[in-house]
This record gives C-alpha cells, sequence and structure tokens, in this order.
C-alpha cells in the first residue's frame, strides 16, 4: 500500500533541519513513572467522579515525536484501577500495529499488576513470554497479553513505544468506556510538519498548549441503544498532516476532497483495479447488455456477483489480493466483490462509479474536514436521476439492489467519479421512505381464555432484509422461538415463510398460534393483542441519556387484529381509543380498540417521519416512549355475562 510512502529526497532533506522545541511544563495531575504509585491510589475503593464504575483509568498519557529519520515515535504509558470482578476485562491487552510494507514494530513493553498486601506494596511483572504476537491480517499485527494476580484493588499499569514510519499523528481519545481520572497527549513537532487538528471535547481543557492537550475527571461514556459510533460520541482530538515544507523542499497531502479522491485513485489496491479483467467477465457483459432495461441489467449483475462471490467477513475500502485473484477464488473482501461489481456493472455500459462510505459503527462522515481515514467500506454508486440513486453492496447478500445499506445511512458517501474533470461528488445517504411492517391477527377466544388463531406478518424494506437474515442464519424452530419474544404462553403450531427470494414483495410470514391465558378466571378473560410485533419491550426505559438516538432509518407498522369472543361473554374494558403525539410531530401513535358482532377489532398505527434525535429531545422521546408502550401492552378485558 502507499499509505505510509515519503519521498526519499523529502526524508534525506528533511534529515537537517531542526526540530522545534518542546515546553517543558508539568502536568497539573500526576502521572507517576513506571512503577512508581501512591498508596493512596492501591487504598481507593471507587472513584471518587463516578462511584458506580468497575474500574477508573488514574492516568492515560501519550507522547507523540519524530526521531533524527523522521520516523514517528509513540510513547505511551496507561494505568488502571480495578475496583470488582466486573472489571476483569480491563486486564485483557491487545496492541495492534500495521505490519504491511513500511511496517511499525512496538518496543520497550513493560507491563505488571500492583497490589497492597498487608500494608505493603506488591508488584508482579509480566512475563516477556507471556506476550504472544499473532498476525490478524496482511496488514495488521497484534500484541495480546494478560495482567497475572488481578483482583479487587489491584491496579494494572503498562507502557511501549511504536516506531512507525508514517508522519501520521493517530487519533487521542481522552474518553472511554471507564471514567479517566487524568488524559494528554504531548506532541513535539519538527517545525516543517503542519498538521490540522479536529477537537470535539464537552469540558474545559486542563492543559491547553500548542504541545499539550490534558483532561481531568471524564466521565465513562457506556454503550446505549441506538446510539451511533462510539467514536462518534466520546472526547477526543483527530489529526491530519497538511505538508512539509523546509529548506527548498514542499509537499502538500491530500487535506481535500479533491486530493483525496487523486490519491485513492492511484492507488493499486483501489484505482489500479478498475480496469482489471475478469475470466469469463464478457458472458455477464454481453448478457447483461442484452437485456431491455438498466433496472434488469443491474439486478442481473448485482445477483451474479453475490450468487459467486463469498465475503470472507472482511470490511475494507482496499483489496488484499486484487479482483482478479479474489473472482477466482470466488472469496474476497468487501473491497474486492465491491469493485467487481463496479467494474462488470461500468463495463456493461452503465453509470456506475465506486463510492467509499463509512458504516454505521465506523462513524460519521465530516465534509468540513476532509479526511481519508474516515471511511472504512467502499460501494457501488448508481445515479438514476438528481434525486433518485442506487448504493449496491455486494457483500451483503441480504440487500436487494435497490435497497441502500441501512447502516450506510444518514452519512456522506464519497462517490469517485475517475473519468470525469471533477472526479468526486460527496452524496448525503439517506431514504425518505419508511420501512413498513404489517401484522393482521385473526383468533378465536375459548370459554376457558385460550386463543387460537393465525398472524400474518409482512415486512418491507428493512423489515423484510432483517427478518430474512434471521429466518435463514436461525433456521425455523430457532425462529419461531425469537417470534414468541419471549412470551411462554405463546405456541407456534406452523409457519410458512414466502416471497425469500422475489426481492419486490415484501417477506410474508404466516403464522399459526396458539396463546393460553396468563392468569385464568372463571368470570375474566384477559389478553394483549400486542403479539408477533416486537413492540412489547420499552427500549428508552432508561431516565437519562449520554448520546444521541440514531434509529437509523424511518419505521412505519400497522396492527391490526379481529378476536372473535367466546359465546357468553363481552367487553368488560376496552383499552380506549387515542391519538398520541410527539411535540414536533415527528412521532405518531393511534390506537382504535371496539367491539362489533361478537367480535373485538384492535388497530394500532405508529409512523416516525424522522430517524434521528439529539440527546437533548431525550426527555421527550422518552415520556412518548413510555406512554406509548403502555398503551401497546394495555389488555382487553372480557366478563361472562
Amino acid at each position: 500500500m502507499k499509505r505510509y510512502f515519503i519521498l526519499t529526497l523529502i526524508l534525506v532533506s528533511l534529515s537537517t533541519l531542526p526540530i522545534k522545541a518542546q515546553t517543558n511544563q508539568s502536568s497539573l495531575l500526576p502521572t507517576q513513572a513506571f512503577g512508581v504509585i501512591d498508596k493512596s491510589d492501591l487504598e481507593m475503593t471507587s472513584c471518587d467522579f463516578e462511584t458506580d464504575a468497575n474500574a477508573e483509568i488514574l492516568f492515560d498519557k501519550c507522547e507523540v515525536s519524530f526521531n533524527s529519520r523522521y520516523e514517528r515515535e509513540i510513547e505511551r504509558h496507561i494505568r488502571i484501577k480495578i475496583f470488582n470482578d466486573e472489571s476483569k476485562n480491563a486486564t485483557n491487552i491487545k496492541l495492534r500495529y500495521f505490519t504491511g510494507n513500511h511496517s511499525e514494530s512496538i518496543s520497550d513493553l513493560e507491563a505488571e499488576t500492583i497490589n497492597l498486601n498487608s500494608g505493603a506494596i506488591e508488584i508482579t511483572k509480566v512475563d516477556k513470554h507471556q506476550f504472544f504476537t499473532q498476525r490478524i491480517n496482511k496488514f495488521f499485527t497484534e500484541i495480546v497479553f494478560s495482567f497475572p494476580a488481578v483482583k479487587a484493588g489491584s491496579v494494572v499499569e503498562y507502557k511501549y513505544t511504536l516506531t512507525s514510519p508514517s508522519l501520521n499523528i493517530p487519533d487521542w481519545y481522552f474518553q472511554n468506556p471507564v471514567p479517566t481520572r487524568y488524559s494528554e497527549i504531548r506532541t513535539e513537532i519538527p517545525s516543517i510538519l503542519s498538521y490540522k487538528s479536529l477537537v470535539v471535547v464537552n469540558q474545559p481543557f486542563v492543559k491547553n498548549t500548542e504541545e499539550i492537550k490534558a483532561l481531568t475527571n471524564v466521565p465513562s461514556l457506556r454503550e446505549e441503544l441506538y446510539m451511533g459510533a462510539m467514536k462518534d460520541n466520546l472526547d477526543r482530538i483527530v489529526y491530519q498532516l497538511t505538508s512539509i515544507s523546509g529548506s527548498g523542499i514542499y509537499r502538500s497531502y491530500a487535506d481535500t476532497w479533491q486530493k483525496i479522491t487523486e490519491e485513492f485513485i492511484t492507488y493499486d489496491e483501489f484505482g489500479g483495479q478498475f480496469n482489471r479483467k475478469l475470466t469469463g467477465e464478457m458472458d455477464i457483459i454481453n448478457k447483461a447488455k442484452s437485456m431491455p432495461s438498466d433496472a434488469d441489467k443491474i439486478a442481473y449483475i448485482f445477483n451474479e456477483v453475490k450468487r459467486q462471490m463469498k465475503w470472507n467477513d472482511v470490511t475494507t475500502w482496499y483489496t488484499a489480493t486484487g479482483i482478479s485473484d479474489a473472482w477466482d477464488k470466488k472469496t474476497g473482501n468487501s473491497a474486492e466483490i465491491n469493485l467487481i461489481l463496479y467494474h462488470l456493472l461500468q463495463k456493461s455500459g452503465l453509470k456506475a462509479f465506486p463510492m467509499l462510505v463509512s458504516t454505521h459503527n465506523n462513524g460519521k462522515v465530516y465534509p468540513s474536514y476532509p479526511n481519508k481515514n474516515q471511511f472504512n467500506k467502499v460501494v457501488t454508486f448508481i445515479p438514476i436521476d438528481t434525486a433518485n440513486y442506487y448504493v449496491l453492496d455486494a457483500s451483503n447478500k441480504y440487500y436487494p439492489y435497490n435497497e441502500i445499506p441501512h447502516n450506510l445511512l444518514s452519512n456522506f458517501g464519497l462517490c469517485i467519479m475517475p473519468d470525469e474533470e471533477k472526479k468526486y461528488d460527496l452524496v448525503f445517504l439517506q431514504k425518505g421512505v419508511p420501512a413498513l411492517q404489517t401484522v393482521y391477527i385473526t383468533g378465536e377466544i375459548t370459554p376457558d381464555g385460550e386463543i387460537n388463531g393465525s398472524a400474518e406478518i409482512n415486512s418491507y424494506s428493512y423489515h423484510r432484509i432483517n427478518s430474512l437474515e434471521r429466518y435463514q442464519v436461525d433456521g425455523d424452530k430457532k425462529y419461531m422461538t425469537y417470534l414468541r419474544d419471549k412470551n411462554n404462553n405463546l405456541k407456534i403450531s406452523g409457519l410458512k415463510v414466502e416471497n425469500i427470494d422475489a426481492d419486490t414483495l415484501p417477506l410474508k410470514q404466516t403464522i399459526n398460534f396458539t396463546l393460553s391465558p396468563a392468569t385464568p378466571d372463571e368470570n375474566y378473560i384477559y389478553f394483549s393483542p400486542n403479539l408477533f410485533t416486537r413492540l412489547k419491550n420499552n427500549p428508552l426505559l432508561s431516565e437519562k441519556r449520554s448520546t444521541d438516538i440514531d434509529f437509523e432509518y424511518r419505521n412505519n407498522y400497522i396492527v391490526t387484529g379481529t378476536f372473535k369472543m367466546p359465546p357468553g361473554y363481552k367487553a368488560d374494558v376496552l383499552p380506549k381509543n387515542i391519538t398520541m403525539l410527539m411535540p414536533d410531530k415527528s412521532i405518531s401513535f393511534k390506537r382504535l380498540v371496539f367491539e362489533q358482532d361478537g367480535s373485538i377489532d384492535v388497530k394500532y398505527v405508529i409512523d416516525f417521519k424522522k430517524s434521528w434525535y439529539s440527546k437533548e429531545d431525550y426527555p421527550e422521546i422518552h415520556e412518548f416512549f413510555k406512554k406509548m408502550y403502555e398503551m401497546l401492552n394495555e389488555q382487553i378485558v372480557l366478563k361472562k355475562s
């Protein structure tokens, strides 16, 4: 790869230039040398500013500098306090580094556990033979180790030096899944190197100079349901090299989208694959060209690539062995599969382009901060008109050609147009039409309160994709357990799934079921019509929220049911008809329940007009969800005449 490519001429010239001196200022909080510790840290039983934490990072210190050969050196020292057994996972360490061309290396690795035994400080070092090195793939290696003698009250620490030919300064995260008492990054940068940075912090720096950035008492950030990427929500600073300038030498780096696009095109593992030949490709290309419409051609090529290629579970934007080799072996990473798709579409005369994207777990792309490291995947982009387009990912066999992968929505993609003058376009990927799921239930209630009936579920768009994947991965038996949704009184006696291979039709599931009464009563029958909806348990129970809410896509649900009452019974308590709206009208909930002709008819309609809410909106959406789920689960009561 050319990720670490640096001109030899520049390196030779730079070696004679001075390094800018770092300000010699001590930290506001002590970080202490390796093996030196205050007894009070061993005696403490909880974090001062987050008392329920299982562990606390006492300090995390990073120093970035460049040696005389202009190799980047990172010295890092981390010390962690263990409060209880729940935090022992924090003692399993993995240090990943780049070992492709222009490899990185880790040296001076030390690790130890510090305990207080009978008032005396006891140190147990990690034996160097317990540092295990394992190759992850063509590009990365990990050093893995665990700490010995760890118990509640222990302090563990490790330090190492990472040397790299890269001039890039890695992103620094002040915040972690556990609270951090002190976090500091120091940069000792040669005067001829220029960087820009993106700073995202939610509290004032305790140290904020050109060379040193430090925060103290940083709260933890824990996983929350419907949050975006963890790294998008952490306090952090992101650096990007923009230029090298000195002694008549000047080189600018890819700090604009145009430069980044041109750089991607020059990579052999990306742009160099666009015109590689595939064995037998003309059979596919000629068949596609003979089809009457572009949609037919796209669907055929997309499904053919999905059929022939197996994804190896590696998500990336660059090829490992190239598309020709991957095609011959019929297996490849996401880049190889999707660049094969792009190649065949383009050779078939379709206006298709490779697009760099960031998945939901990888994080947001900032248009105002051009940086190639924001992307982790490549897909194929096909514009239809000024407002509509296809985004194709053939590495996921459950997606149809005409559905944007939902883990790419509400984010920007960088469309690469190698044959056009502008060469790129930033496209905000979104879908205005909600994903719909309908449930229709018919049931007959027996005098002892049992309901025998059937349900028909029609799943569209992302509901179809999610249900189909779960069904095909789980199989009938396990999938029926999923449909029961932990309701031990619900038994499924039959399941039929239709339209599995018809991408343009909803996934249709027909279910035969029996629902036994939870509380048998001689005079009353109680039941909830909220069946087969996955809307039983409120996912937003927490009173507080630290992150924005990202549902990824809009949802619509329509649930209808008809329940025939047994002879001699009538409705005693029916939930009230109601329509409820969020204050901004972005979510609506409607419930209709009525009795007619010896049956109880129900209908629920839920419509989401937004898929994203800020954490400041949480009190309103939390209250709405609380009321909505109470209404969804409100029971119907029948009384014996």
